[in-house]
């Protein structure tokens, strides 16, 4: 569907002026060998419309006002043309500010039938491989045989990054506006299909299709061709509405890293990041794990790696005897041998000793070894003294087959031609240390795909329902959830005779009530009856509740689900009770799962060790744990609600109680 837009053979340029007259010359610098036409009215040289072309392009760039852009459309669409690019702006993205905006983008779409179109309000894309530039402005890259595709939603990101200078070449650069029609997943898809590109990065401001999107994954997992993504947004909730603690945790930046993370696509925090790491992945593939050798001639180099990776997810493993043997046979006894190596100076140009040396290390389990070097300001100085660390380099990963890198603490230090010659000869050219670890953690991370599809919200809410304590609790137990004895009672002595059936001690609760705790709405371990009495009589409300109290807790947790409609439905996992959101220990996850993710998604809380028996305490029964969650999960696929919120979970070394409970239901429009 895309092949004739995005690989043409033939390109119209609609519209004069400044914009249309960028188009034509970014084809002429890029040495595009097939027909341009120019289509103005008034234009020397130009067709005076879309009709008097000689055939139809296979693609168009439409650089008129939205109306006339429109018109353009429905002739290319007509003509047979391959797509357009439309840059026009005031569609829906514009409605706030014109009105009519989602009126003209359903005229646009109805006006492009079945041909594909770009945006509106983008600038088109940049095909590297084969030269066409349907791209109103300047750009820094060149023509490449091979090399990673970009897609963006943001033109002015996609610009800054044609100008790295990091030595990765880049094949496609397409941009995706407000994506009326064609949208991040299909395009992606179809440059995937491509067999010059050997991965893809994405910038998103949000996922166009999640059906589409986890489609794309698999696509580029039956190619062989990693993603890396990095998604904004992290400050939007995806619910505005926050009268539960999953609310105000779960917001759309833990949806959208559950969804990257289920789907097996990297996560880059920065766009320095995203390049490194696809120049990795273009370089040298995916990781099989984050296991790092770190080479070079200085401490401090050596102390900075090691510092650096703290947080990162990179590792550096302890040296091993495969190791430390041939490693003294090259260093002798001068070196302290340790991983990050400082394997000193004195063998600085001594291409025997530095192979022998990267070599040495390389013999552990390892993914990938870093040996630490800042080229030197061509233009100042004399360069030549660091050929033997590249071959040194070179014959290592020859030698040992594991992937090696030249590891530059600054980007300055590392010059584009040298990171372009580094990764001709198969090796990594990281810029700066941060980014190089970070990247490395990425491409160990590239998993495994899901075992099942994603369960997705409902499109409709209508009339939202809140179901608080004891309803909600209901509505979960029918679905499996272990919750305590417990009655309905509207007077004191009511409560108390409740109280004396269920067994003492007792919890007494307020109904109505969304925080408990806060409203002083609720009283804990209540042993007598005129302490019931007590209690109740003291409560803001008369609709009470009266609980077995749970004893033996080892832990109180959340569980919490919230249909963010960009990912799905995110699972909350977390530390509960009143201090849920001062802990902020929480993992997210996107349902369905499984019972193996609740329990890696519990090992990774702070909170885990308490779970597990801290110090000798009792441990809480994770099987029970686990049972709660999909208990949950079991009544959100019945249901469909926009909300779920269990918490606490109390959990003792036998059970786990959900002793409050909060639905939120909206009726299908």
């Amino acid at each position: 569907m895309l092949d004739r837009l995005l690989r043409p053979r033939s390109i119209a340029v609609i519209g004069g002026g400044f914009w249309g007259a960028n188009v034509v010359e970014q084809c002429a610098k890029f040495g595009f060998t097939g027909d341009v036409w120019r289509v103005h009215p008034s234009l020397d040289g130009a067709f005076r419309s879309g009709g008097d072309l000689p055939a139809a392009p296979d693609a168009a760039f439409i650089g008129v006002n939205r109306d006339a852009t429109i018109a353009a459309v429905r002739a290319l669409s007509a003509r047979g043309a391959g797509g357009a690019v439309c840059f026009a702006a005031g569609f829906r993205e514009a409605v706030a500010q014109l009105g009519d905006g989602a009126d003209k983008q359903t005229a646009l779409l109805d006006a492009a039938g079945d041909m594909p179109i770009l945006g509106p309000n983008c600038y088109g894309f940049l095909n590297y491989l084969d030269g066409a530039a349907l791209w109103p402005d300047q750009h820094g890259g060149i023509r490449v045989a091979r090399g990673v595709a970009l897609v963006t939603q943001s033109s002015n990101i996609a610009i800054n990054l044609t100008m790295q200078a990091r030595g990765l070449p880049l094949a496609y650069v397409v941009t995706v506006g407000t994506q009326a029609q064609v949208g991040i997943s299909a395009i992606s898809t179809a440059l995937l299909q491509d067999d010059r590109v050997t991965a893809l990065g994405l910038y998103i401001e949000g996922i166009d299709d999640l059906r589409a999107f986890e489609a794309l994954a698999t696509t580029a997992r039956a190619l062989g061709k990693p993603i890396v993504a990095l998604k904004t947004g992290a400050s939007a909730p995806a619910q505005v509405a926050a009268i539960s603690h999953t609310a105000s945790l779960a917001g759309s930046a833990a949806g959208a890293e559950a969804l990257l993370r289920r789907l097996g696509i990297g996560q880059a925090r920065s766009l320095p990041v995203l390049l490194e790491t696809l120049k990795l992945l273009h370089v040298a593939g995916p990781l099989p794990s984050n296991r790092i050798a770190s080479m070079s001639c200085s401490g401090g180099e050596a102390s900075l790696m090691a510092d650096s990776a703290l947080g990162t997810g990179a590792d550096f493993p302890p040296l091993v005897p495969a190791q430390t043997a041939p490693l003294q046979n090259a260093l002798g006894a001068k070196v302290a041998l340790a991983n990050p190596l400082d394997y000193n100076t004195y063998i600085w140009g001594d291409l025997d000793a530095m192979t022998a040396t990267y070599t040495a290390m390389m013999q552990g389990d390892l993914a990938i070894g870093c040996v630490v070097v800042d080229f030197p300001r061509a233009d100042r100085c004399d360069p030549s003294a660091w050929e033997p660390v590249i071959t040194a380099v070179a014959n290592t990963q020859a030698a040992t087959g594991r992937p090696m890198a030249l590891l530059a603490t600054l980007p300055e230090t590392m010059p584009e031609e040298m990171a372009t010659r580094l990764a001709t000869l198969g090796v990594v050219p990281f810029c700066g240390v941060d980014e190089a670890l970070e990247a490395i953690a990425i491409a160990a991370t590239l998993g495994p795909p899901p075992t099942a599809p994603l369960l997705l919200p409902p499109t409709n809410a209508g009339e939202v329902t809140t179901h608080l304590e004891a309803r909600a609790k209901s509505l979960l137990a029918d679905h499996g959830l272990s919750i305590p004895g417990s009655g309905q009672a509207h007077r004191p002595n009511e409560a108390a005779r409740l109280a004396d059936t269920l067994g003492y001690p007792v919890a007494l609760k307020g109904q109505g009530v969304a925080h408990k705790t806060e409203a002083g709405a609720v009283a804990l371990n209540l042993k007598t009856r005129q302490a019931v009495i007590d209690a109740a009589t003291a409560m803001p409300t008369a609709d009470l509740l009266v609980e077995q109290q749970v004893t033996g807790v080892v832990a109180e947790l959340l569980i919490g689900v919230i249909a963010d409609p960009a990912h799905g439905y995110v699972l909350t996992l977390g530390a509960g009770g009143t201090a849920t959101e001062i802990l902020q220990d929480t993992a997210s996850l996107l349902l369905p799962v499984a019972a193996p993710d609740i329990r890696q998604a519990l090992a990774s809380l702070r909170l885990a060790p308490l779970l597990s028996g801290y110090r000798g305490a009792p441990a809480a029964d994770t099987q029970a744990i686990v049972d709660a969650v999909l208990a949950v999960q079991t009544y959100v696929t019945h249901a469909k609600p926009l909300e779920v919120e269990v918490n606490p979970l109390m959990c003792t070394p036998s059970a786990a109680y959900a002793v409050d409970a909060l639905i939120r239901i909206g009726k299908p429009e």
